[in-house]
This record gives structure tokens, C-alpha cells and sequence, in this order.
């Protein structure tokens, strides 16, 4: 081998430079072991250790901080380091509506309402309205649309559709850039270690990964608030009392009479000011009857879940046809929640402008910080600017002489609604009070020095992992990867002999360059990723294989070791089979991180980085050990005494049985194709929504019981399955799924709770239950929530993915080989494995032990499986091509019998060794990654099948008759 000194020197250096990129790892690990203990499980208490120590110097010899060490880490993904995981869609039908200055055209709202409903999967929602404008000939360069003198400097009257549509675009792209920046600084403002928020493209969608986060509920409110911020006058009682009244008597013509709800009213005396007697006849009465307190600021107390029918009451077109002309402005809003009174919130009347909107909004707001109120309990203090100072002035003025209240509104929720008694308030000092806990004080003076967001920011997919289920994870990942490459490396050895050991050290240094160029460029290491890496530790030795049993074939025809190892490393011998075989590797590697989202790129990230470095390691480094054989004439023989003989002199006829063969084949698909419309699949929340939660039980439960609990609980059919353990379930409902927001999601939590928590201690609580904290053991310890917009683009990733690695791979074919005849070989053989596979999980997934769920890990599994059944085919392809370029005689169908025999001895080792490592992965590398090996699994030993039986028959039964004579009169001579 030429330039070995410079080999060598690189790969000292390359080691030397992983080396010192994991060091940091070490470090860190060392430092957060540290705080854990100190903390004994008290989150805030750890991440306090950890900041405290932020800037001082942990790494002496290198003169680091720690925060400098943690940075170059080599990060985890959520689903090993626990936290959570959210991607965000800002509403671009908002960010439209703005644009349109709130438009009342109806071609326009027409359009934003059609482009929802039409949106294609994959397709954006702005493309789709577009289209649905185009469709109904909407003018949105009308005056009443885009036109308008928001806009008027860049969009004239006459402008075409087409015209507008890109300076409308680049609007909301700026709005979506403006909604990043504001979440940037909520979560920088957090307090969380090593955030990560990210646009998706130009979709609208930010991902937010938030490592160690553990209050669900709480980060949730912290991404969708708006930080919509406005202060209203309110009504008093009497001034609204009127229509109250004549809104009953309408109501009792049309509803029926009900009975008041009961309420948990502890605390109930220390919120009311009236202590009125709240028996009244009108008690039974459709509007009133719900009320179970009079208010405070505002009409009255009502159990929370009566709002959604008070307010259907209160949009219907005969009552506000009562309203009387002085409150034509009127507007409803309801109050925050007060722990006191869980299950009740006051409904308010907000008295509006003209135009019926706040008379002073947040956008004055300068600064804002979390503090105490006068009576000690925790408030937000907010300090306005010089307009807003003079607003602010003029409004508190008002309400001291009138005796009402101001209400400071935030996202249409009444946080408080204090009223001015001592005249006008100036300065532009202000108070939000209430019944808030010191994280909601510190979250909302976050939100607000932030400033709000555009849109609506809506959570469409979500994922939360618990530190131990992440824990968990790390322990299966690390067990199945040093088994698996125990066990490789004791086959090698076995095998190959001391060639075996050779490959073993450029496994091992593969396994450091792996790891270091994850460091070095700040690659995040996901639970996928480590069985990515444990694929490698299989798939590395396979160029060593090829080589090495090139060598044996050269070893046979007496040559020199010398010439051997020249012949085999050389173009003609392994070196133009390794590279076809690892470009339809990479080309599918880069599909699956192209259209993977999260641990699917990681997969993807760990199998391509592996695949160069394996490269790179099996070529050079094991041939250093070689060449130093040679030099030192020691003899290597590639084999041992027991294996020297194995797989070879095989005479089979394969194209022989081919009609078997097909037979067997055809079968399969038929019987697979009918099992799809008898059976379907077992399609997860990725590909149809919902939402999943992995529960652990004190105690093995009855999964069918607790299905039926659910079920009624949500008054829909709730599935629940055994994961694992008996005690342990994984749930899945599309309860509400296509409705939106942070009381929508609480809601489905609240819902989960209540009907699970009789299984477990009254101490765990709802807090304990869906929350996130080291060291737990019961409760909620993952959950998931994929909104339909998502799947359906899932989906549509998934389908393309699968058909365009399969067209890539055959138009890379097309070109390396020049004849048709091999990509149709290839394609048939690819499209015969993902069938049978698919096939597999249709008739087995209601009765296997595990989840056999068709997500974006199975469909990274059909593409990894793709991928090595190319492998494998391209290898007996090369030798074909090889001996038909050669001097090799006998009929066509004897040249591709005889390609067939003298690689299945790299076919079947190749494969061995990947199944044996697979093998140990579905069995120590956890619960939530068994069925995406089993799909694996199934495709390896399916696709070396394929390889042999079908791509190779389809190849010579799609070879041009004239090509086939040509073939047999050289070969013939």
C-alpha cells in the first residue's frame, strides 16, 4: 500500500482529535454524576448546582469552564437524556388574517377555511390557500384584502395573484422568523440546560428540545401563549343586569331547566366579597342555574365545564340580538383558574371600542419582572412606555370615578380585575395580581419582557421522556452494543483468524472516529442512533468480509500473499463491490435524513457517519497490520483450520428453481397483499394522530380492563396494551386530537389521571403522575402527541421516502452497470422484501408479544432493510459483470450460477454476522425499539433470500435475447 507513513499519520492524528472531542464528554458526565447525587432527586436543586458552577474552571489541563465543557459534549437525544420534545406550527392562517387587517371579505374567508380543509399532506398551508384563492377567483390585491394601507407600499391595485403571492410569503416568513426570536428568548429566559429551537425549513414550524425540562403542563403554556396582553374596563353587575335577565327568559323558551352543578368550593369565602345567599329560585333556571357563586368583578362563578355552553348561549343570534345599543361593544371573557377553586372561573364582561378591541395593549409594555403584591402573594410587576404611561393614565382615571374595574386580560383569559380606588395611576406602573403560584409569576413576567407572538403558536407533535425511561434506555443501548460487538468480534477471530483480529482493531478505532465525529460536530446521539451504531458494529466488517474472502479466492489460484492482498484490494478485486455496494448504502442514509424527522436522523446521521469511517478503517487500517505481515514474510491464510473450506465448492443451480422460487414468492406478496385488506396494519399515532402515553403501574394491571376504563372515561375507544412488563401499558387515544391548545392538552392529562390514579398510592398526585422527575418509577413516564396535520405528512414522507430510495437505487444501477436488466432485478427484488415484511407485520401484529406499529421507526427500518438487500444483490451483480467482462465460459445461466456460488460465501457470512448482531439488539435493547428490530430482522434474512432467488432469475428472464447470444459466443470460444 502507497503512502502507509501517511496513513498512519492520519489515523494517530484523526484518534488523537476524537480523543480530546469525547474527553469533554467525560468530563461533563463526571461533573452532572456529581450534582445528581448532590441533589438526591430535586430537580431545581441540581440544575442550581449546575449553574453554580457554570463559569468555574472543571477542566485544569485544558483551562474549560464547565459551561464551556458542556457545550462540547457529545449531546443526547430526549429519548436518552429525558425532557421534552415539541414541534410547533405558528398559525400561518393568522398571520394572514393580520396581513388582511382582519378582513371580512368572504371569498377571503372563504379561502383560509377551504385551504384547511384541502391541505394535501406535505403541503403547506399558505401553498393551499393560494391555490384555493386561485380556484375561487379571489383579487388579493383588493383594498379589503392585502391591499390594504398595511401593505399599500408594496402591493398596488391591479397586481395579479401571482404577483402577490411572493411578497405575501415572504410577510409570513418574517412573522414566522419574529414568533422564533420571541420563543428564543422565552426559553433562554427558562433556565434550561442546552436548549435547542430550530426552524423546520420555510413550513412554519419550530422545534423546540428542551433536555431536563419536567413540568409538562407548565412548558406547554410557556411555547403557546401568545403573550396577547390587553387591559379592558370592565362592567359592573348592574349595568349588564338587564340583558342577564331578558337572555334568561329567552333561554327558558328554548333549553331546558337545570339543576345548579356541584362545585369544590374550598377557599370559597376568602374570593367572594359578597357573601350573598347563593340558593336562589333562579338556581333552576337555564343561565343562572349554572352560576354556583356571584363574582367578584364580574357576572358570576361557574363550574368550569359548563363554559363551553355558556358560551354557545351567549354567540347565538337571538341573544345579542337583546343587547341594548350601549352595549353593543360588549365582550365576554372568562377568568383564571384559582387552585382554590379548581373546578370554577368567573365570567366577565369586557366593555370594548368602537372597533371592539382592548383600548390598551401590551405592546406598551416595556419591562416586566416577578415580584410580591402588597399582601405578600406572588405577582407580575410591568412597567410602560411613555404612550402607554399616558393611556394608562387616562383609563384608571376613568374607572376611579366610575367604581369598575380594569381587567388584565392574556390570551383571552382574565388574570385579574382590580379596581382603582385612589384617582388616576401615573408613571405607567402596573400590577397583575391573583391567585398565582411564584413559577406562574416568573413564567408570565418571562413571556411578557419577551413579547408575543404573531400567531398562534400550536403544538402538532410532541414527545416527553422521563430521566428514568431515558436511563433505561442508555443501559439497553450500551448492553446490546457490547454484546453485539463481543460476539462480532469473537466470530471474526473464529473465522478469519488473525485476519479476524486485524478487522477487530479497525472495528474497535471505527467505533472511536464514530463517536468523535458525533462530538466534534455536534451530532445528537439518539436511542435509534445507539442501535445505528450497534447496525455498524455489524456492517463495518463487511468490507473486511469482502476482501477477505477475495483473498481466499486469490489464496486458492496460488499466488503470492503479496499479490493477493494487492489483487484484492484492487479495483478489479473487493475495491468496485465495497463501492457499490456503499453508495446504494449512502444513497438510502441520506433519504432517511432527509425525510426523518428527530431519532429518525439520528438513525440515519449514525449509519452514514458509520459508513464512512467503516470505509475508511477497513481499507487502510486493518491492510497496515496486513502489509506488516507481508513484510515480515508471515504467513496469514484469511481462514482457520476449521473454516477454511467453509461455503465453498457450491455447485447449485439457482436460476434452475427459479419457477419455485417465484411460486413461493408469488404466494407471499398474494397472501400479503390480501392480509392488507383483511387485516391493514397496525398503523401508530404517527401515521394517523393521536396521543400515547407509556404508564408504569405499582402493580401488574389488565390491559383490557383499563382500555374499557378509558374508553368511558373519554367516551371513546381508548386502546391499551401491555409494553413490556405486565405492569407497564402503552396508551393511545385521538380524544380531541384535532383541537388545539394548552387546555386541550391538560384536559386529556386530567382525563388520564382520573381514571387511572385508583391504581396507585393517594400520595401520587396529578402533579407526580404526568410530570417528569428523576427517579421516578410510576405514572406517566412517556408521552407523545401527533396532530393529523403531522401525520398526513408523515405519511406522505414515509411513501416517498420508500419509493424514492427504491428509483434512486435503480437509476444508480442504470448507470454504474448499463444494462436495464439489473436495476429491474434490483427493484423487483426490493420491492419483494418491503412486501413481505409489510406482509409479516399485517398477519402477526394482534398476537406478538410486542408492538408491531407501522410509525417512522418501522418505515426507517423497510429503508435500512432496502438498503442491505441492495447490498447484498450488488455484490452478486459485480461478480457477474466481473466474470462476463472475463474469461469465465459456459451459457449465461452458468456464468450467473457460478457469480451466485462464489459470493455466498460473503453473502451468508455477511448476513450471519448482521443477523447475530440484530439477534442481540431485540433482545437486550429495550421495549420501544424491539418491533423496528424485528422489521429489520425479518428484511435481513428476507433480502438475502431475495438476492439470491430473485434478483439474480429476474435478471436473466429480463436480458435481451440478442445480449444473452452475444454473451454465450464469447464465452463459448
Amino acid at each position: 500500500m502507497q503512502n502507509r507513513g501517511l496513513i498512519k499519520f492520519f489515523a494517530i492524528i484523526f484518534a488523537l482529535v476524537c480523543l480530546y472531542q469525547l474527553s469533554f464528554t467525560f468530563v461533563a458526565s463526571g461533573i452532572e454524576k456529581d450534582a445528581k447525587a448532590f441533589a438526591k432527586g430535586d430537580s431545581k436543586k441540581e440544575l442550581a448546582y449546575l449553574d453554580s458552577i457554570g463559569k468555574v474552571e472543571v477542566y485544569p489541563v485544558l483551562g474549560y469552564t464547565f459551561n464551556e465543557v458542556r457545550q462540547k459534549q457529545l449531546n443526547k437525544g430526549l429519548d436518552l437524556e429525558g425532557g421534552i420534545n415539541v414541534i410547533l406550527q405558528i398559525s400561518v392562517k393568522d398571520v394572514l388574517k393580520g396581513l388582511a387587517n382582519d378582513s371580512k371579505n368572504p371569498a377571503f374567508i372563504k379561502a383560509l377555511a377551504d385551504a384547511k380543509t384541502n391541505q394535501r399532506g406535505n403541503q403547506d398551508y399558505i401553498d393551499a390557500f393560494f391555490v384555493e384563492a386561485n380556484n375561487a377567483n379571489v383579487n388579493l390585491a383588493a383594498a379589503d384584502i392585502f391591499g390594504n394601507r398595511n401593505l399599500e407600499a408594496e402591493i398596488k391595485n391591479g397586481m395579479t395573484n401571482k404577483q402577490v403571492e411572493p411578497i405575501v410569503k415572504k410577510k409570513v416568513q418574517e412573522s414566522v422568523e419574529s414568533a422564533f426570536n420571541v420563543l428564543r428568548k422565552r426559553i433562554d429566559q427558562f433556565g434550561v440546560t442546552q436548549p435547542n429551537i430550530q426552524m423546520l425549513g420555510n413550513s412554519g414550524r419550530i422545534l423546540v428540545e428542551l433536555p431536563g425540562a419536567k413540568d409538562v403542563d407548565r412548558i406547554k403554556n410557556l411555547l403557546q401563549g401568545t403573550a396577547q396582553l390587553e387591559f379592558w374596563e370592565t362592567y359592573k353587575v348592574e349595568e349588564v343586569s338587564g340583558f342577564i335577565m331578558a337572555a334568561e327568559e329567552a333561554l327558558k323558551k328554548t333549553e331546558v331547566a337545570v339543576k345548579a352543578a356541584p362545585v369544590k368550593t374550598a377557599g370559597i369565602d376568602s374570593l367572594l366579597t359578597d357573601k350573598a345567599d347563593t340558593t336562589a329560585a333562579a338556581k333552576s333556571s337555564p343561565f343562572l342555574g349554572k352560576m354556583i357563586a356571584p363574582g367578584q368583578q364580574g357576572v358570576g362563578f361557574f363550574n368550569v365545564k359548563d363554559t363551553a355552553v355558556i358560551n354557545g348561549y351567549l354567540k347565538r343570534a337571538d341573544i345579542k340580538a337583546l343587547l341594548p345599543a350601549n352595549l353593543t361593544n360588549i365582550r365576554f371573557a372568562w377568568g383564571k383558574v384559582n387552585p382554590k377553586m379548581p373546578d370554577a372561573t368567573e365570567l366577565y364582561v369586557l366593555k370594548g371600542t368602537r372597533d371592539n378591541v382592548a383600548p390598551l395593549s401590551g405592546g406598551v409594555i416595556v419591562d416586566a419582572k416577578d415580584t410580591f403584591d402588597q399582601f405578600g402573594k406572588p405577582a407580575v410587576s410591568m412597567q410602560m412606555n411613555a404612550n402607554g404611561s399616558r393611556l394608562w393614565e387616562k383609563i384608571t382615571g376613568a374607572v376611579s370615578q366610575q367604581g369598575n374595574a380594569i381587567a388584565i386580560v392574556l390570551d383571552n383569559t382574565v388574570y385579574s380585575a382590580p379596581g382603582v380606588s385612589k384617582g388616576a395611576i401615573t408613571g405607567g406602573q402596573s400590577e397583575i395580581s391573583g391567585s398565582f403560584t411564584i413559577e406562574e409569576t416568573k413564567d408570565l413576567a418571562n413571556v411578557l419582557r419577551a413579547g408575543k407572538l404573531p400567531a398562534a403558536a400550536e403544538i402538532i407533535q410532541s414527545a416527553e421522556v422521563g430521566p428514568s425511561l431515558g436511563q433505561k434506555a442508555i443501559d439497553a443501548g450500551i448492553l446490546s452494543s457490547l454484546v453485539g460487538f463481543f460476539l462480532v468480534c469473537v466470530w471474526m477471530v473464529f473465522y478469519y483468524g488473525r485476519a479476524g483480529w486485524y478487522a477487530n482493531a479497525a472495528l474497535l478505532l471505527n467505533v472511536l472516529f464514530l463517536f468523535g465525529v458525533m462530538a466534534s460536530f455536534g451530532f445528537v446521539l439518539t436511542l435509534p442512533g445507539i442501535a445505528g451504531i450497534v447496525l455498524t458494529l455489524g456492517t463495518a466488517v463487511d468490507a473486511n468480509i469482502i476482501i477477505y474472502e477475495r483473498a481466499k479466492e486469490e489464496l486458492r489460484e496460488g499466488k503470492s500473499l503479496a499479490d493477493v492482498v494487492e489483487a484484492s484490494y484492487g479495483w478489479k478485486g473487493a475495491m468496485r463491490s465495497i463501492v457499490d455496494a456503499n453508495v446504494t448504502h449512502i444513497l438510502t442514509g441520506i433519504i432517511l435524513f432527509v425525510f426523518g424527522t428527530g431519532p429518525i436522523q439520528g438513525f440515519a446521521l449514525t449509519l452514514l457517519i458509520g459508513i464512512f469511517t467503516s470505509l475508511f478503517t477497513s481499507i487502510f487500517i486493518a491492510r497496515i497490520f496486513i502489509d506488516k505481515d507481508i513484510a515480515n514474510n508471515r504467513a496469514l491464510t484469511f481462514s482457520t483450520p476449521i473454516t477454511k473450506n467453509w461455503f465453498t465448492g457450491f455447485h447449485f443451480d439457482f436460476i434452475k428453481i427459479k419457477k419455485w422460487s417465484y411460486l413461493f414468492s408469488s404466494v407471499v406478496v398474494v397472501v400479503s397483499c390480501v392480509s392488507f385488506f383483511v387485516n391493514g396494519l397496525d398503523e401508530g399515532v404517527d401515521f394517523v394522530g393521536g396521543r400515547t402515553y407509556q404508564v408504569k403501574f405499582e402493580k401488574p394491571v389488565e390491559s383490557n380492563v383499563v382500555s374499557e376504563e378509558l374508553s368511558k372515561e373519554f367516551g371513546m375507544p381508548v386502546e391499551a396494551k401491555v409494553f413490556g412488563d405486565a405492569d407497564q401499558l402503552k396508551i393511545t387515544t385521538k380524544y380531541k386530537i384535532k383541537e388545539e391548545g394548552v387546555a386541550i392538552d391538560k384536559e386529556v392529562n386530567e382525563k388520564l389521571y382520573h381514571a387511572l390514579k385508583k391504581y396507585f398510592n393517594e400520595d401520587v398526585s396529578y402533579e407526580k403522575f404526568i410530570n417528569l422527575y428523576e427517579g421516578k418509577k410510576f405514572g406517566v413516564l412517556y408521552g407523545s402527541k401527533v396532530s393529523p396535520t403531522i401525520s398526513a405528512d408523515i405519511k406522505t414522507n414515509s411513501f416517498w421516502a420508500v419509493i424514492g430510495a427504491m428509483l434512486v437505487v435503480a437509476l444508480y444501477l442504470v448507470v454504474s452497470f448499463r444494462k436495464y436488466g439489473y436495476s429491474i432485478g434490483a427493484v423487483a427484488a426490493v420491492a419483494h422484501d418491503v412486501i413481505f415484511v409489510l406482509g409479516v407485520y399485517s398477519l402477526c401484529y394482534k398476537f406478538m408479544p410486542f408492538h408491531m406499529e407501522m410509525d417512522q421507526h418501522f418505515i426507517a427500518a423497510i429503508l435500512t432493510v432496502i438498503g442491505y438487500s441492495m447490498n447484498d444483490t450488488v455484490i452478486v451483480f459485480d461478480r457477474i459483470r466481473e466474470f462476463l467482462d472475463g474469461k469465465r465460459k459456459g451459457t449465461f445461466k452458468e456464468v450467473v450460477n457460478a457469480s451466485i456460488n462464489t459470493t455466498l460465501s460473503r453473502t451468508l457470512n455477511t448476513s450471519l454476522t448482521m443477523i447475530m448482531v440484530l439477534l442481540i439488539m431485540f433482545i437486550f435493547g429495550g421495549e420501544s425499539i424491539r418491533g423496528f428490530i424485528f422489521a429489520m430482522l425479518i428484511g435481513i434474512i428476507i433480502g438475502t433470500y431475495s438476492s439470491l432467488f430473485i434478483a439474480t432469475p429476474v435478471l436473466v428472464d429480463t436480458m435481451k435475447k440478442s445480449d444473452v447470444d452475444e454473451i454465450e459466443k464469447r464465452h463459448a470460444e
